[in-house]
């Protein structure tokens, strides 16, 4: 589930997921709710490392928190961070996913992806599909396309707020990949149920969808290999997210 330590060996993985396997990733620092500022100092930095490293990497990208750059300091502060990470990223065309975490960081987590987005092409966002409110998420997400990994999330959430059954999360998460491209934007469909894979790859080539509009994603280490040569067959893109630690 790891790559390994150090930024080396995320790239590494990438590198090898991509010639053997034909793999892409997203590489992500491990490590989430960052306090104190020099820790958070030493997180951007290891960033902009990342980035430098994957240049000339089409096949690798960059997953990130709010909590691992400075939101428990100040949004400001954290938005800066955020919008000087993408900017050094899309100078050389790499690209930036800024990851979702529980819902209490919601709100601020969209507010910062659209200021971004207004300025940058190459920074996605994750939706969560056991929440109530993703639906309407997806509707006021962003006038200009958007990369959206949509996920049953991993947050256990109060019932006021979110599904609590799994094959409900499952069955809301196939209806948001439509939404998501009724609104024009690029679903990046993250799960490891084979019957929800399927059953998205069936119906969106029935809607006479485009393969290179939407892609798979899934986690390091969990054994889908079989399911993932497959879709890499398909002509499709078939993401792994690739944690490392320093």
């Amino acid at each position: 589930y790891i790559a390994g330590k150090g930024v080396a060996s995320g790239v590494a993985k990438a590198d090898d997921l991509h010639s053997r396997l034909g793999l892409y990733s997203t590489i992500d620092l491990l490590g989430e709710e960052v306090f104190r500022r020099e820790d958070v100092e030493a997180t951007v930095g290891v960033y902009f490392r990342m980035i430098a490293a994957l240049k000339d990497r089409p096949y690798a990208s960059l997953s990130l928190k709010p909590t691992q750059i400075g939101i428990n300091q100040s949004l400001a502060y954290c938005q800066d961070n955020l919008r000087r990470i993408t900017a050094a990223a899309a100078a050389q065309g790499t690209r930036i996913t800024l990851d979702m975490e529980d819902r209490t960081l919601t709100d601020v987590t969209l507010l910062m992806y659209r200021a971004i987005r207004d300025e940058f092409d190459n920074i996605g966002i994750v939706l969560q599909s056991r929440l109530f409110r993703t639906p309407g998420d997806i509707a006021s997400l962003h006038a200009r396309p958007c990369r959206v990994r949509i996920c049953i999330g991993i947050y256990k959430e109060r019932a006021e707020v979110a599904l609590q059954d799994k094959s409900d999360m499952k069955a809301r998460l196939f209806e948001h990949v439509q939404l998501l491209l009724d609104h024009g934007h690029y679903p990046e469909i993250a799960t490891h149920d084979e019957p929800l894979v399927r059953r998205c790859i069936e119906h969106l080539d029935k809607r006479g969808i485009s393969k290179d509009a939407y892609e798979f994603q899934m986690l390091l280490g969990v054994p889908r290999s079989g399911l993932q040569q497959e879709i890499v067959k398909r002509g499709q893109v078939m993401r792994l997210y690739v944690p490392f630690a320093e």
